[in-house]
Order: structure tokens, then C-alpha cells, then sequence
């Protein structure tokens, strides 16, 4: 078990921490495993200098928060969450994306850690909502999303250029009066 790692909120088997240069090594490790997964949906930087402009830009942006989602048990990656595209002023909104890796996929580790996420940019971040958009075919992250409570708002055609095409995409979100107390939620 690696020395005490300092997470930004825990729940019952993960924990959030922001993004570090020196993560590149387990990161891009973690995206090649996980290519079969990912693709066509995402491609998460699988070599150190993709990964140190991505990080960069979550380090160093303040339009964009990045969160790793760690196991509690090994310190070990699961996924990924950023916020991407924060608005301050009357909008406070932030739009998501995500990503697990292979060996926590289908285990609860992304519910726990959107859960982690959602409640950090609700308190912490002073969001009011967060957006996700998700390509209507990714059963997956339609799920991951539903079981966090983002309702359906809308569906957008030819949204984001992926995999070279444009791809339609539903609108999905939460605002801060959606979320749950975490007494209500079962966390502790």
C-alpha cells in the first residue's frame, strides 16, 4: 500500500484527487489497457508527452478542474473525471467528462467517484450545475450518469468531432438542488 495519499473527499472505497505531472507513468499505462474500452468514444493520452499537455491544461486552466478517481484500498487509478469549461458569474456550470479504466470498469468505482465529483463542485467549486454529453449509443456512461441522477434534457446532432466525424449526443445534467443530502445518499 503506497504512503497516505490526501484525497480532496472519499467515499467507502474511493477517493478524488486532483491531477499531478508525475501521475503520467500510471496514467498512460492505465489508457493503453483500457484502448478496447475507450474506443470510439474516448481517447484518453497514452504516452507521456499527450499526457503532460492534458494534465497541463487541467493543472493550469482555471476554467477546467481535473479529479482522478483512486482506489482506497491500493492508492491505484480507476478513472477519471474533469470538469471542464467552468463558468462563473450567473451561469456557474461546469461540463463533464470521464473515463474508467479497465480493471475498475463495471465495479461501482465511477458511481462512487461522479458522486464524489458532483458533491466537490456543488461545495467546494460553488457550481450550480454540471453538464454531461454523452454519444446516445455508450450504454455505459448513459447508465453512470443516470444512476448519479442527471436528468435527459435534450439531444444535440452532429455535437463533437470524435474519431473523425461529427457525433450526436445527448445533453444530460445535474443542478446543486438534484443532489441528494449524503445521509439520504448512504454515504458516510
Amino acid at each position: 500500500m503506497p504512503d497516505k495519499i490526501t484525497y480532496l473527499a472519499e467515499g467507502p472505497r474511493v477517493g478524488i484527487r486532483y491531477f499531478a505531472y508525475d501521475d503520467a507513468a500510471e496514467f498512460t499505462a492505465l489508457a493503453r489497457e483500457s484502448r478496447s474500452l475507450h474506443a470510439p468514444w474516448l481517447f484518453p493520452p497514452a504516452d507521456p508527452e499527450a499526457y503532460a499537455t492534458y494534465a497541463g491544461r487541467l493543472i493550469e486552466d482555471p476554467t477546467k478542474q481535473g479529479f482522478l478517481v483512486c482506489s482506497r484500498d491500493d492508492g491505484r487509478i480507476a478513472g477519471f473525471i474533469n470538469i471542464n469549461n467552468i463558468v462563473q458569474g450567473a451561469f456557474l456550470c461546469g461540463a463533464l467528462g470521464y473515463g474508467a479504466f479497465a480493471h475498475a470498469a463495471g465495479r461501482g468505482l465511477m458511481s462512487e467517484g461522479l458522486d464524489l465529483v458532483t458533491r466537490y463542485a456543488f461545495g467546494t467549486l460553488g457550481l450550480h450545475r454540471l453538464e454531461v454529453n454523452i454519444q446516445p449509443a455508450n450504454v455505459a456512461s448513459v447508465g453512470l450518469v443516470r444512476r448519479a441522477g442527471y436528468r435527459l434534457e435534450g439531444f444535440s446532432p452532429d455535437f463533437l468531432f470524435i474519431d473523425g466525424a461529427w457525433r450526436d449526443h445527448e445533453r444530460w445534467a445535474i443542478t446543486a438542488e438534484m443532489v441528494r443530502p449524503q445521509s439520504e445518499a448512504g454515504n458516510p
